[in-house]
C-alpha cells in the first residue's frame, strides 16, 4: 500500500473549553493547542509535519522538477533598473547560488541625465556592475547563521552619508534597527530593537523617527532617536492610547515635511513637522472624525505651497482637494479632482512639473498624469492617462523619489507579460522600457491567453474573473482558483514564472476579484465586510461555478487557493460550497476568526474591529460572525482535499488557528483528506531566502497538480 494511503494523521486529544458570550455557549475542543511553550504541542505539530510528508512523499520527484524549472527560468544573477536619489543610482543585485543579494549605489555622473545607467548584468558578485560601485548591504552576510532573515525596510539620510536599515532574523516582523556609516563602512553603535519596520530620517541627519508596538502588536508610538545616544534616551513624539488606531512616520517627496499619520481602518489623523521651521514641533492637520479618511502629499502649485488632500469626505471614491499648509477644516478643502464614483482614486504624487493620480476604473488600475501649468484652472494644464492595450493588466507608479525629475517611473504586467519597467518622460510623453524581467528558456507570450470573465453571484452582483491559460489547452482545463476579498486590498492580474508550472501542464489560473477587496471602487469593499461579508464567499463559489458551466474546467478539477484573510475564504467556502472544489490551499488561514475577535489581547484584535466588527460587546455581530467563521461551522459533510499551511512565528494569524481547525475538520468531517505543513522557523510571509521561497512554492504547486490530474502530466 502507497505510503500515502497507509499513513495516520496526527490524532490530538480533545479537552474541551466551554464560554459564553451573549446567552450562546461554545465548545472548543482544541484551544490548549495555543500554548506555543509546550512541548506537547511542538511535538504535535512536527507530528503534523511528518504526516504530511508521508503523505506527499509521492510528489518528491515532482517538488523537484517544479524547484528546477522556476529556477531554470529565473535569471539568477540580475538587477533591478536604478533609482535616482540625489546623487546617486540605488539599484539591487542578484547572484546565482545567493539567498538574498545585495544593495549597491554608484554616483551620478550627469545631473541633468535623468536616464538609468545600464550596468553589466552577468558582473561576478566580486565585481562592481558600474564604475564606481559601493556595496550598501551584503544581504546574505547578514543572514548568515539565521534559519530566517527580512529586511524591514533601509533608508539613506539627506547628506547621503549614513544608511539606516532593519532586520528580522526571527519572523515576527518585530526588527532592529542599525546604522551604517558609508564613508567608512562601519556600523555605528546605535541598535534600536522591537521596532516597526524602518526608520526615517530628519533632515540634518542627526536624527531619525521610528515606531514601536504595543501587547497587542498595534504601532502606537512614535520615537525621535539622536544619533549616538542610547534607545532608552529616546524622546516619545507621539503616542496614540486608542487601540483602533495605529501610527506611522515619513517624509514629503520635497523633504519639506515629516508627517506622522494616525489611523483606523476608517479615519485618518495626520501631524506635520514643517523642517523650515522645527521649533514649531509637530501640528496636527485636521483632527480626526469618525469615518473620514484622507492622506496629505506636500506641492508647488502656481508657486506656493499647497498640501494635496486626498479624502472620502464627499464620497467613497475619494476626491483630491486643495488646503493651506496650516491646519484646515474639510470645508476649506477646494476639489482639485471631483468625486466619481466611477473612479476611485487610490494615491497622488506631487513632483515640481506635476502630478501622478492612482486611480482604478472598471476593474483596472491606472496611471494619471496631472500637468502642472500656472496659466491653467487651478494651476492645472493636461491630465490624461498613461495607456496600455491589453484586455487584463496592471499598472502602477513606484520608484520615483525625487521631486525635480521629469520621468515617472511606471511598472506594468499582465498574467501572460512578464513585469516591465518604463521610464515615462512628461515633458516629451514618451514611454521607453528600461527593463522587462527575463523568462528564460524561450518564453513566448503569444502562447498564453488572457481573459476577462464575469460570473453572477447570489445576489445578481457581476464578480470580474482573470483568467490565463494556454492557447493549446482543450477545455475543460484543469484550473487554479486564487481569491482573497478583505481590507480593500486588491488581487490585480500579474505574471509568475512559477505558475507557468501549471499552465504548461495544460492547467489554467484564474483570480476570482471577490467583494471585500478593491477592485471595483469602495463599494466593493464595504459590501463585502462587516455584516455583508458573506458577499465575500458567495462570489468565490459563483466564480468556480461560472467557469464551470461556462466550460473553462469541472468542479472535479478545480483547486480553490486563498491567503491570510484568503484562507477565511477558503474555510468558509469549504463549509459551504464543498461540492464546486476537488482541493482547495488555505496559506496562514484565518480560520478561527470568531475566537480572535474575542479576544482583545490578541495581536490586531481591536484595530481590526472595523473590518470584522466586535463579537465581544455586540450580540448581532457575535451571530453574524458565528454564521460563517470556518472553525465553528465544520459539519459532518464530505469536503475537498485540502492543504492547510501556516508558520510557528506568525504573528498575524496564529499556527493554532490551522492547527485547531484541521484537528476539527478530521474529528468531524465525512472521510477527511486534510494536510497540515508547518514552518518552524518562518512568520506570516514564509520563508525567506529566494530558493526557500522557491522550494516553498513547489510543494504547493506539486500538492496543486496532483489534485488537478495534472502530476503525471508532461510539459507542452
Amino acid at each position: 500500500m502507497p505510503a500515502r494511503e497507509s499513513a495516520q494523521p496526527p490524532a490530538p486529544t480533545p479537552r474541551p473549553v466551554t464560554t459564553e458570550h451573549h446567552g450562546r455557549q461554545r465548545v472548543d475542543e482544541y484551544d490548549w493547542m495555543r500554548d506555543k511553550d509546550s512541548a506537547e504541542v511542538i511535538a504535535l505539530l512536527e507530528a503534523e509535519n511528518a504526516y504530511t510528508e508521508a503523505r506527499t512523499a509521492h510528489l518528491a520527484g515532482l517538488r523537484e522538477q517544479i524547484f528546477a524549472e522556476i529556477k531554470d527560468r529565473t535569471l539568477e544573477t540580475d538587477l533591478s533598473v536604478p533609482t535616482r536619489v540625489r546623487g546617486h543610482w540605488y539599484y539591487g543585485r542578484s547572484f546565482e547560488g545567493r539567498e538574498y543579494g545585495a544593495s549597491c549605489r554608484v554616483p551620478v555622473v550627469d545631473p541633468d541625465d535623468w536616464t538609468p545607467p545600464r550596468p553589466a548584468e552577468d558582473a561576478a558578485p566580486d565585481q562592481p556592475a558600474l564604475p564606481g560601485e559601493q556595496v550598501l548591504l551584503d544581504l546574505d552576510a547578514l543572514a548568515d547563521g539565521h534559519d530566517f532573515f527580512s529586511l524591514g525596510g533601509s533608508a539613506i539620510s539627506l547628506d547621503d552619508r549614513l544608511l539606516a536599515y532593519s532586520v528580522d532574523v526571527v519572523g515576527d516582523e518585530r526588527y532592529t534597527v542599525r546604522v551604517k556609516d558609508l564613508t567608512t563602512g562601519e556600523l555605528l553603535d546605535d541598535e534600536i530593537t522591537g521596532v516597526m519596520g524602518g526608520a526615517t530620517w530628519s533632515p540634518s541627519g542627526d536624527d531619525f523617527y521610528y515606531t514601536t508596538v504595543d501587547d497587542s502588536w498595534r504601532p502606537d508610538k512614535v520615537w525621535r532617536h539622536r544619533i549616538g545616544t542610547a534607545q532608552e534616551d529616546d524622546e516619545l513624539v507621539l503616542h496614540e492610547p486608542d487601540g483602533r488606531y495605529w501610527v506611522g512616520v515619513g517624509r514629503t517627496r520635497s523633504n519639506r515635511f515629516l508627517m506622522i499619520a494616525v489611523g483606523s481602518k476608517i479615519t485618518s489623523e495626520y501631524h506635520l513637522l514643517d523642517t523650515r521651521e522645527p521649533e514649531r514641533g509637530f501640528w496636527c492637520f485636521q483632527p480626526r472624525i469618525e469615518g473620514l479618511e484622507y492622506s496629505l502629499e506636500h506641492a508647488v502649485i502656481g508657486g506656493v505651497d499647497r498640501l494635496l488632500v486626498l479624502h472620502n469626505g464627499t464620497g467613497p471614491d475619494f476626491e483630491l482637494g486643495l488646503a493651506a499648509v496650516e491646519p484646515t477644516a474639510p470645508d476649506a478643502w477646494t476639489p482639485l479632482l471631483a468625486h466619481d464614483d466611477a473612479v476611485r482614486l487610490e494615491d497622488v504624487d506631487a513632483f515640481a512639473g506635476h502630478l501622478v493620480v492612482h486611480q482604478r476604473s472598471n476593474g483596472l488600475t491606472q496611471v494619471r498624469i496631472l500637468e502642472l501649468d500656472d496659466a491653467g484652472p487651478n494651476g492645472l494644464g493636461d491630465d490624461y492617462l498613461v495607456e496600455f492595450d491589453d484586455e487584463v493588466y496592471t499598472v502602477g507608479s513606484g520608484g520615483t523619489p525625487e521631486f525635480t525629475q521629469p520621468t515617472v517611473r511606471v511598472g506594468y504586467t499582465t498574467m501572460r507579460t512578464p513585469s516591465s519597467v518604463f521610464d515615462y518622460h512628461v515633458p516629451t510623453r514618451e514611454l521607453r522600457l528600461l527593463k522587462q524581467a527575463p523568462v528564460l528558456g524561450g518564453y513566448d507570450r503569444d502562447l498564453y491567453e488572457e481573459h476577462r470573465l464575469w460570473a453572477t453571484s447570489r445576489d445578481g452582483e457581476q464578480v470580474p474573473i482573470s483568467l490565463v491559460c494556454r492557447t493549446d489547452a482543450p477545455r475543460p482545463l484543469p484550473l487554479h482558483l486564487y481569491g482573497y476579498g478583505a481590507y480593500e486590498i486588491s488581487i490585480d492580474p500579474s505574471f509568475s514564472i512559477a505558475r507557468l508550472s501549471v499552465l504548461d501542464r495544460g492547467g489554467a489560473f484564474a483570480i476570482a476579484h471577490v467583494r471585500g477587496g478593491g477592485e471595483l471602487g469602495r463599494r466593493w469593499y464595504d459590501d463585502g465586510k462587516l455584516d455583508r461579508k458573506q458577499h465575500t464567499f458567495d462570489d468565490f463559489a459563483a466564480a468556480a461555478r461560472h467557469l464551470v458551466d461556462a466550460g473553462w474546467t469541472t468542479a472535479d478539477r478545480l483547486v480553490g487557493e486563498g491567503g491570510s484573510a484568503g484562507g477565511l475564504l477558503i474555510g468558509a467556502v469549504a463549509n459551504q460550497a464543498p461540492e464546486a472544489f476537488a482541493g482547495l490551499v488555505a496559506a496562514v488561514p484565518f480560520v478561527d476568526n470568531l475566537t480572535t475577535m474575542l479576544d482583545a489581547s490578541l495581536p490586531l484584535t481591536v484595530t481590526e474591529y472595523d473590518e470584522w466588527g466586535d463579537p465581544a460587546s455586540d450580540a448581532a455581530v457575535y451571530e453574524t460572525i458565528a454564521a460563517y467563521a470556518p472553525y465553528d461551522n465544520v459539519a459532518a459533510q464530505r469536503y475537498p482535499r485540502i492543504l492547510a499551511e501556516t508558520s510557528l512565528n506568525d504573528t498575524r494569524v496564529l499556527y493554532v488557528e490551522p492547527a485547531k481547525w484541521v484537528a476539527r475538520l478530521r474529528e468531524r468531517a465525512v472521510d477527511p483528506d486534510v494536510l497540515l505543513r508547518i514552518e518552524m522557523t518562518a512568520g506570516h510571509g514564509g520563508v525567506s531566502g529566494r530558493y526557500q521561497a522557491w522550494k516553498d512554492r513547489a510543494f504547493t504547486l506539486a500538492w496543486i497538480l496532483d489534485v488537478l490530474g495534472l502530476a503525471e502530466h508532461p510539459r507542452t
